[in-house]
């Protein structure tokens, strides 16, 4: 959270992101050729990072086992445990998301820049499938990916990420599948 970047995402509006690990960074970097660098960024309210923040203060975060009551606990676990059920925040939750790749690079030798992206609305997703948009953008890219697997459209012999296969198939289902992508052909870069 030490990096923070403001971003304006179309339909969503101005939000701040902070640059993130997430663990697809280490397949996309191996596998795809030629990648100089790759970012993840992620958005945070300022209301849930001051919750964190406080939670984090007062050791909730942790998971280093302490002795409560003559028992250890992880904080973390215990947290967990009190916290609402996510799938229960599904009909409360509203808004967007908004979640995409900018690329940068060289085309038939002149300079190109491309985002390409897709908004999920929290109650559309809701009204579908009893959940709310974060879950649905994330099970839905993994439905496909199983289909496609299943049909024999992805299949070669051993083990690959989704990264290594033909994205056309896929692509073409995220449309089909209630995830349809746009495209920008001059987005703002992030540095």
């Amino acid at each position: 959270m030490e990096i923070k970047r403001v971003y304006y995402f179309a339909g969503v509006g101005e939000k701040d992101m902070y640059l993130m690990h997430h663990e697809e960074l280490e397949s996309l970097a191996l596998n795809i050729k030629g990648i100089k660098r790759i970012r993840f960024f992620m958005t945070f309210g300022q209301s849930y990072l001051t919750h964190l923040k406080c939670l984090e203060n007062v050791g909730m975060t942790s998971i280093v086992p302490i002795e409560y009551e003559g028992r250890q606990i992880v904080p973390l676990q215990f947290l967990k445990a009190v916290l609402p059920d996510p799938a229960s925040l599904g009909p409360r939750t509203v808004g967007k998301t908004n979640i995409g790749c900018i690329f940068t690079g060289i085309k038939d030798g002149k300079p190109k820049h491309y985002y390409v992206y897709n908004i999920c609305d929290h109650q559309e997703a809701y009204r579908e499938v009893g959940s709310q948009a974060i879950s649905y953008t994330t099970g839905v890219p993994a439905m496909i990916g199983a289909m496609l697997a299943l049909k024999g459209v992805w299949k070669r012999p051993g083990v690959y990420n989704v990264e290594e296969f033909d994205p056309d198939p896929f692509m073409v289902e995220l449309n089909r599948c209630g995830l349809p992508w746009l495209e920008d052909f001059q987005p703002v870069l992030v540095d």
